[in-house]
């Protein structure tokens, strides 16, 4: 295994790791901003406002993008165990 397959599979990593948290940090991000709007609108000046409904929109997200999720982690674990049973034959 050379340099370049290892920078392949850390690039892959990073890469996937940016798609796994990606969806949730982007609903975190926009209930976050909606709810600190209503709280600026209506003078409602209270931190623990916000933790339901971000706690509401992770779980939406997990909800439907579970799924597309586990197949990445899934796919991208056969692609790792794959080359270490052809690092292991070779």
């Amino acid at each position: 295994m050379g340099s370049a397959e290892t920078g392949a599979i850390l690039t892959g990593a990073l890469f996937l790791a940016l798609k796994l948290a990606g969806p949730l940090l982007a609903a975190s991000l926009a209930v976050g901003l909606v709810i600190s709007l209503v709280q600026a609108v209506t003078q409602i000046n209270e931190a623990t406002l916000s933790f339901v409904p971000k706690l509401i929109a992770l779980a939406a997200t997990l909800l439907f993008l579970g799924p597309f999720m586990l197949a990445e982690l899934d796919g991208y674990a056969r692609l790792l165990f794959a080359r270490i049973v052809a690092l292991g034959a070779s």
